[in-house]
């Protein structure tokens, strides 16, 4: 089921798509299955000749993950981008990665050379900018801080990450102005929403008005956080859990976004009306409804529609 969202979101016309993640599958089981999902998207006799200029992601917060990434790299199946995190907040950076804040930098500083030696780009995430779960309040020039030191480090593009619906549309245009005054060109940003507080596509609106052009999302707003869910169990991840309802996690769903911008007359590239089918048809894998209201609405009609 897996590889089929993935060819049918290339068939739609994505061009960057984050299919997995390498961490230990003890605490994530969900990807148990990264190797042969990352190996049959390029065997995949769907997508034969239709990769190139598609870049594929997968998340390596640890060594182990990052090694295994390379090594799958150099066997001519791997990522081709990976993906790196730290927290603003200590605690939540912690509860996270295992690790402090300034180990995981000595890491990161280590990981972005080999990546690029074997091919691969590097993206760091920097999360809790608008809140922390755990210690509350955060300091947005401290996540400015930490992309200027991504970057320093030879990092290629910074996702800037929301990852648990604490931002307030307000407070996300402030700090995107803030981050494109300082670092001003829109392709080194990614914003990432999660929709805990159901704020999520007014903060996409938030940032497209502060000029940022690269949006992370999901299909249905499935998503996650350190704590995971599988089918609506828990699963160990890597802490206690934030919250009790699993369908709490989530990212701002990819078809609902992809619909609001074509409706403002934005050019995604996307197939619009195919994008929808797949939302439709992943709703019916997973088994129960997603977070996406435009597979059920569909787009507003542009004519008389006979009712």
């Amino acid at each position: 089921a897996k590889l089929w969202v993935v060819d049918q979101l290339v068939l739609a016309g994505f061009k960057r798509l984050e299919v997995t993640n390498l961490g230990a599958p003890t605490g994530m089981p969900q990807f148990a299955d990264a190797d042969q999902l990352l190996q049959g998207i390029r065997a995949s006799k769907t997508l034969k000749g239709k990769l190139e200029g598609v870049e594929l992601t997968a998340v390596t917060i640890r060594e182990r993950a990052a090694d295994r990434a390379i090594e799958a790299r150099k066997q001519g199946w791997g990522p081709d981008r990976i993906l790196f995190m730290v927290s603003t907040s200590e605690s939540h950076h912690r509860r996270n990665s295992g690790t402090s804040l300034e180990e995981y930098w000595k890491m990161v500083e280590k990981y972005i050379p080999k990546a690029h030696d074997c091919g691969m780009k590097v993206c760091g995430t920097v999360s809790t900018i608008w809140g922390c779960p755990i210690e509350g309040p955060t300091e947005l020039k401290r996540a400015l801080e930490f992309t200027k030191r991504y970057l320093d480090m030879g990092a290629d593009d910074i996702e800037h990450a929301d990852h648990d619906g604490s931002a307030p549309p307000d407070k996300v245009y402030e700090y995107f102005s803030m981050v494109l005054d300082a670092i001003p060109d829109p392709r080194l940003h990614i914003a990432h929403f999660h929709v805990t507080r159901g704020w999520g596509l007014a903060n996409v609106l938030a940032s497209l008005q502060a000029g940022i052009t690269h949006f992370e999302s999901t299909l249905g707003g499935l998503g996650g956080q350190p704590a995971n869910f599988v089918d609506g169990s828990p699963v160990p991840g890597t802490g206690k859990y934030y919250y009790a309802d699993p369908n709490i996690v989530g990212l701002v769903s990819t078809e609902d976004m992809v619909v609001m911008m074509d409706e403002m007359g934005i050019e995604t590239g996307i197939d619009v009306d195919r994008l929808l089918e797949i939302g439709r048809m992943t709703e019916k894998i997973v088994g129960r409804r997603l977070r996406s209201e435009c597979i059920h609405t569909g787009r507003i009609p542009k004519g008389r529609t006979g009712r």
